[in-house]
């Protein structure tokens, strides 16, 4: 399914929130939308590795890095991983490395930056809690779409205009 969302933001104005406009396209999808799950880490990476090798059907996983600029969350392996899965996409307010490679996976990555240096993986994070950045809340099993126009979240799940 490709979305569109400005189309969408016409069509559900009163169901939508549009996340500030951080992010960049790094997937080799450029649209991508799906039910939301919440990871929450900080230059650690391991909640991240653990939930791509989950049935992501349907899904789109949303990472709050803190922001971080100092170490990448998401790189060509974890990507891979995340598409063979079945992942809509995944949303990093934080960076991803291997960017090239990130390009032709079949994967929806939104992230705030590039940046080669790998994370940690202390094991430390939490998962399935409300996120809040971007000047938006996202909530577990709320519906994020994404595509070269931004990111918008809504607590429905969305049709696109005409489908």
């Amino acid at each position: 399914m490709r979305y569109v969302t400005p189309d969408l933001c016409d069509a559900y104005p009163d169901l939508i929130q549009v996340v500030e406009p951080l992010f960049s396209n790094f997937g080799g999808c450029d649209s991508f939308g799906g039910q939301v799950v919440t990871i929450k880490c900080f230059e650690d990476n391991s909640y991240v590795k653990e939930r791509v090798e989950e049935d992501g059907s349907g899904k789109v996983m949303v990472v709050d890095g803190g922001g971080s600029m100092r170490c990448a969350l998401l790189g060509d392996m974890l990507a891979e991983k995340a598409a063979a899965n079945g992942w809509a996409g995944i949303v990093i307010y934080g960076c991803v490395r291997d960017v090239d490679v990130l390009a032709e996976t079949n994967l929806g990555i939104q992230a705030l930056a590039s940046h080669p240096r790998k994370s940690e993986k202390r094991g430390v994070g939490q998962r399935d809690i409300p996120l809040v950045f971007g000047g938006v809340t996202f909530e577990v099993g709320h519906y994020l779409y994404a595509d070269n126009n931004g990111i918008i979240v809504s607590s429905q799940r969305l049709e696109m205009p005409g489908e």
